[in-house]
């Protein structure tokens, strides 16, 4: 093991309290890479070199380089947790991959927001995930340094930075923030100026700061290390010397290693030649550890050779791991190290681990992609609330048999894969193009979902207007006086429509009190002396009815209706109400009620 990692390593691992793991979470562009390499970058100057150890996937700061960036307000002293390990590929998907026992892997979490643009789809993705994970986070208030009139400040705690400003850029500052405040309130949190917040378990802090002047940066440090001393210091207790506990974050092929994991390790230790178990597509994943890798020292980083083997390496950390059979590894899947003989044990700890995360599928339902098993939990939890039933739910990129088990949905509706931050195959995508299902991708999740209740509103209004063009429209109408062009064979006489459409080709009938007699068969309308399928509500026509004599069966003055078979009334009442105008539905309900006055039930 190099003195880097040494180094590095023995400053974190004070006592058994292990460093709590940070994820960054914000809206694309709203500045979370900008943060952390803001926060990498600091750590190297304000520390000797290697004060910072850079990990696979995650970058330690240990508490005495916190200290120096933080500029007092950090005191080495009244702390005894290591530092914080930041999570360095930031954004929602890498959050919901990294879990640990069900639940989610990082300790605390940083909510990047633009101070001008506010909430943005992936910033109400992000903050529905910390609600359904129960993460405790702190929002940072980013960009403070674009406000109009600003004196930028850099390095400076954001309050001695804001007695610098002039009233008017404050006032602006504090409108943004207070826009924020309210987004958050609307989010269902109760948010303050970190420094207003007494009790962060139950508010939310505020830290106003710019990633690109460093001003505020001391401070989210500060409230980061304040919290997880304050309110997580039992849950950094880990057995220093225990068999290793961790996630896959990513499964990559690396040239002279093949297929390796990177891993994020919060307990225990991992060591070279260690046996372990890893989550895997079909089954847990029984293979000895070959290599553990670590990033080498930014001066060496152009050198031939990308990573240095190290020995062991202990939690809190990131680890890339090179071990037999890991092609089938998922991503957010458990890593654990097996002590002794108990491989079958550890292997049933992973089932039941993976089983946690296992979807609930139906016999009916859509094909469900993700690139991880943390988004595959969360898309499945939003297809949920929406009511979406889930035929097949797995890890990975879209692949020709996705498209086979989606095109034997039973409802077209269903005939869909939903793909979440996933590729598509090429095999795939020319059965999409040849077969009976849809895709649907996207790498915001309710945006995904969304556009699936999109379709299917499309969908169902195309399928009601195919069942409205075949069902029956209610309508009442009545023969004028003094407009009887001719008596029978057929009877032709004007009519007003009052309520409803009138159809061609449609049974005419008459009440005798609550029960329709059918007088005939309307076999023309003609409006201004043209032929028309149909008349409306308002409109004056002539028609031919099949069947009757005037002045027998009908008469000038009566009431007539288009007789409504009881299967179409149903429909017409239940399902298509919606979808036909109000008169329609006047007519509907005066057809109805005489009808129910002797059977209550028809039409029901």
């Amino acid at each position: 093991m190099s003195d880097t990692n040494s180094n590095a390593d023995a400053s974190i691992d004070a006592g058994s309290l292990r460093t709590p793991i940070v994820a960054v979470l914000g809206h694309v562009d709203h500045g979370k890479t900008t943060l952390l390499d803001r926060i990498r970058g600091s750590a190297v100057q304000e520390g000797e070199a290697g004060a910072i150890t850079q990990h696979i996937g995650a970058t330690a700061v240990p508490l005495d380089t916190i200290s120096e960036m933080a500029g007092g307000l950090v005191d080495p002293t009244d702390f005894d947790l290591p530092g914080l390990l930041f999570i360095d590929t930031p954004g929602h998907h890498s959050f919901s991959t990294l879990r640990s026992r069900g639940g989610a892997l990082a300790d605390i979490a940083v909510l990047v927001v633009d101070v001008n643009d506010g909430f943005q789809p992936q910033t109400e993705e992000a903050i529905r995930i910390l609600k359904r994970t129960g993460t405790p986070f702190v929002v940072a208030a980013n960009k403070v340094d674009t406000t109009p009139g600003w004196n930028p400040r850099d390095g400076e705690p954001i309050r001695r930075s804001l007695e610098a400003q002039s009233d008017r850029a404050e006032s602006r500052l504090n409108e943004n923030l207070y826009e924020l405040i309210g987004d958050l309130s609307e989010a269902g949190f109760s948010a303050d100026f970190y420094w207003r917040v007494q009790e962060f378990r139950s508010n939310i802090g505020v830290v106003p700061l710019s990633a690109l002047t460093s001003e505020g940066v001391p401070d989210l440090l500060t409230v980061l290390m304040g919290l997880s001393q304050r309110y997580m210091r039992d849950e950094m207790s880990v057995d220093a010397g225990g068999p290793g506990v961790g996630t896959v974050l990513e499964v990559k092929d690396e040239q002279g290693f093949g297929a390796t994991v990177d891993v994020v390790l919060y307990d225990g230790v991992v060591r070279e030649g260690d046996t372990v178990v890893v989550g895997g597509r079909d089954d847990p994943i029984v293979t000895e550890v070959r290599a553990l890798l670590q990033p080498r020292p930014n001066a060496e980083i152009r050198t031939e050779k990308r990573f240095e083997r190290v020995e062991e390496v202990r939690a809190a950390a990131g680890v890339k791991i090179a071990a037999p059979d890991l092609d089938d590894a998922m991503s957010g899947a458990p890593l654990r190290v097996v002590r002794g003989d108990d491989v079958e044990s550890v292997e049933e700890e992973v089932r039941e681990e993976l089983a946690r995360i296992e979807v609930d599928t139906a016999e009916d339902g859509v094909v469900v992609k993700a690139d991880t098993l943390g988004s595959l939990e969360a898309m499945a939890d939003a297809l949920e609330e929406a009511e979406v039933p889930i035929l097949r739910a797995e890890v990975g990129d879209v692949a020709p048999r996705d498209v086979t088990v989606a095109e034997t949905a039973n409802e077209e509706r269903h005939r869909v894969i939903l793909g979440f931050n996933v590729d598509v195959l090429p095999d795939a995508e020319e059965a999409l193009e040849h077969r009976g299902a849809r895709l649907f991708d996207d790498d915001v999740i309710y945006r995904l979902v969304e556009e699936y209740e999109g379709y299917v509103d499309e969908l169902e209004r195309a399928q009601q207007e195919t069942v409205l063009d075949k069902i029956t429209r209610p309508a009442r109408f009545r023969i004028l006086q003094d407009h009887t062009f001719r008596q029978n064979d057929p009877a032709v006489v004007g009519v007003e429509v009052v309520s409803g459409t009138v159809q061609n080709n449609r049974a005419v009938a008459k009440f005798d009190g609550s029960e329709p007699e059918r007088v005939g068969t309307l076999s023309g309308i003609q409006h201004q002396g043209d032929d028309v399928d149909e008349a409306r509500a308002g409109e004056r026509v002539s028609v031919a009815v099949d069947g009757p004599t005037v002045g027998r069966q009908i008469e000038e003055g009566d009431e007539l209706w288009i007789e409504l078979p009881e299967k179409h009334a149903k429909i017409l009442e239940q399902e298509l109400a919606g979808e036909i105008r109000a008169d329609e539905i006047e007519a509907l309900k005066a057809y109805l009620e005489k009808r129910r006055k002797t059977d209550p039930f028809w039409g029901k």
